[in-house]
């Protein structure tokens, strides 16, 4: 049942959603049956439709998402006193799964195309950009100098982004002005600062990554750094970098090289090395640098766009500071996407493994073969024990904004997190790293923090990234234009500078998951034909952060 007050999403849940606030004594109805409220429910959040006995498991969305360890009465709201995560057990069958698939209707988009930069492996970029990468960390002081100087440079520096005028509050401070009055001043600066003089028109960005490894941990993260920066350099919409090294690191630029080597043996983007250590000095290193760039970028500017077929689509399904109506509205829209650019003959990668504890039978009984299944058991297995025993397990994670919003156990968040998935066969499972090689839907091993999994997103090569949210994030990508969704209206109006499409209609009943899904594609295929620049853009939000597999949730 969907009314303007509440929802049930399943027939077997025990517990239903509350779409708007509801107070102690409102009379709610469902199936015909009316009863009084026992406690206040504010939106998004849940209350048991039956008496809940101590023991006794709960559903939502059909699965086991909790365990009652106190009496929970009808009406009475679901907390963190009165359930404990819980999860079904799952099995991996013995012998090859059926899969037998309907996609949705295909129609509206059977012709469409956009434009894009066809590469040499005959994927297809949705962005032209050159990476600027470190080695390791004692490298980020010179990359800020090559973007400082490149960037301003080249004509890719402050793209529409906002500034902020301090020397307003300077001169206020020194004309003696109060706190109060300086708390006042607006900082926003009304000059436009989108420079559109590019010397390289055809390459959309010049992006310059930091991070904190490379040396110093272990030589495993090192290797996973390299062929994380493999799969970035592999990436369709990035047409070449240029790495820097120090020289005496663990992540050795021959163990990048043989990456590359192994993943696209083929290729023939430029991909420039410098080592500090055998430079005669920082400045003639940086010099190099920049000379090698652009050359790289001379070369890179030699493609533009082109009409693609909508199969050529790698989309890379996400989400962050999820609330409880994620699972209701925006998570299943990208399920609805996801279907249709799977249909189409596209490929989707769903990431976040410990967001998919609970549901992990339904997504066993969607693997093409029993090798695939048994492959994502197995990590899902080996990752939780490992989180245990590091004193944080899957049941761990959600966030204190998640159960604000009414995300109370893992098994919920999952739940609704996994409709980001659609219902399409799992042509593949990927442990992190790993490349995207076919179309359909594919898995693939991230933890659940948000740019860690955005991040390792792009390094298996999805080139457009749909990231729900329900509190709001800026969260972007330097390889990879990410689509920010909002699962309600009233932060997607909040906060519309950094979120770029509202599936909060579903909620308030002017939109379907159909009708909203079908918005997002023909939104999608814009961005991907550079018709619109996603809000992480505009803003430059360029993040990236490798996973480090010692624990991370």
């Amino acid at each position: 049942m969907f009314s303007n007050k509440i929802l049930r999403i399943h027939s077997t849940d025990n517990i239903i959603v509350a779409l708007t606030n509801l107070s102690k004594g409102d009379i709610v109805e469902l199936d015909g049956v009316s009863f009084a409220l026992v406690s206040d429910v504010k939106a998004k959040h849940k209350f048991a439709i039956r008496n809940i006995a101590i023991g006794e498991e709960v559903y939502m969305y059909g699965v086991i998402v909790g365990k009652a360890n106190n009496k929970i009465h009808k009406g009475e709201v679901i907390t963190r006193q009165n359930i404990i995560h819980e999860t079904e057990p799952y099995v991996v069958p013995k012998k090859n799964i059926n899969n037998n698939w309907t996609p949705p209707n295909l129609t509206p988009f059977l012709k469409k195309h956009f434009l894009g930069y066809q590469r040499d492996d005959g994927r297809v970029g949705t962005e032209n950009n050159w990476l600027v990468i470190p080695l390791v960390f004692c490298q980020n002081r010179n990359i800020e100098t090559l973007k400082v100087t490149m960037l301003k440079g080249l004509g890719y520096e402050n793209q529409s982004k906002q500034s902020f005028d301090i020397s307003l509050l300077i001169d206020k401070f020194n004309s003696g002005a109060s706190e109060e009055e300086l708390l006042e001043v607006d900082l926003i600066s009304k000059n436009g600062h989108k420079v559109k003089n590019r010397i390289f028109p055809n390459v959309d960005g010049i992006h310059f990554l930091t991070h904190e490894g490379g040396c110093g941990g272990s030589t495993s993260d090192a290797v996973t750094l390299c062929n994380l920066l493999a799969g970035y350099i592999n990436n369709p919409n990035v047409a070449g970098a240029t790495i820097l090294s120090l020289g005496c690191q663990h992540a050795q630029m021959d163990i990048l090289e043989r990456r590359l080597k192994y993943i696209a043996p083929d290729s023939k983007k430029p991909v420039y090395f410098l080592e500090q250590q055998q430079s005669s000095s920082e400045t003639a290193f940086i010099s190099e640098a920049v000379k090698k760039t652009f050359v790289g970028l001379v070369e890179a500017n030699k493609t533009s766009r082109e009409p693609a077929p909508l199969s050529k689509l790698s989309i890379g399904l996400e989400c962050g500071g999820s609330d409880g109506f994620s699972g209701i509205s925006a998570n299943p829209t990208l399920g609805y996407v996801s279907d249709l650019v799977v249909g189409l003959g596209g490929a989707a990668i769903l990431s976040e493994f410990p967001e998919l504890n609970g549901v992990e039978q339904e997504l066993i009984n969607r693997c093409v073969d029993v090798d695939k299944a048994q492959k994502f058991a197995h990590i899902m297995k080996a990752y939780n024990d490992k989180a245990t025993a590091l004193g944080a397990g899957f049941y761990a994670n959600p966030s204190p904004g998640n159960i604000k919003d009414g995300l109370i156990t893992d098994a919920i968040k999952s739940a609704g997190a996994a409709k980001k998935g659609g219902t399409s066969p799992i042509v593949d499972v990927l442990d992190y790293t790993e490349q995207l090689t076919k179309p359909g839907l594919n898995l693939l091993c991230t933890p659940g923090n948000d740019v860690e999994s955005t991040t390792g997103l792009a390094g298996s090569g999805a080139n457009i990234i749909l990231f729900t949210t329900g509190l709001g994030t800026p969260t972007g990508n330097p390889a990879v234009p990410v689509i920010k969704i909002s699962s309600n209206t009233a932060v997607f109006n909040k906060m519309n500078d950094i979120i770029d499409f509202n599936a909060g209609g579903i909620i308030d009943g002017t939109e379907t998951v159909k009708s909203c899904g079908e918005a997002l594609l023909s939104y999608i295929i814009k961005v991907a034909s550079g018709e619109l620049e996603v809000n992480a853009r505009r803003l430059g939000q360029n993040d990236f952060i490798p996973w480090k597999r010692g624990l991370s949730l």
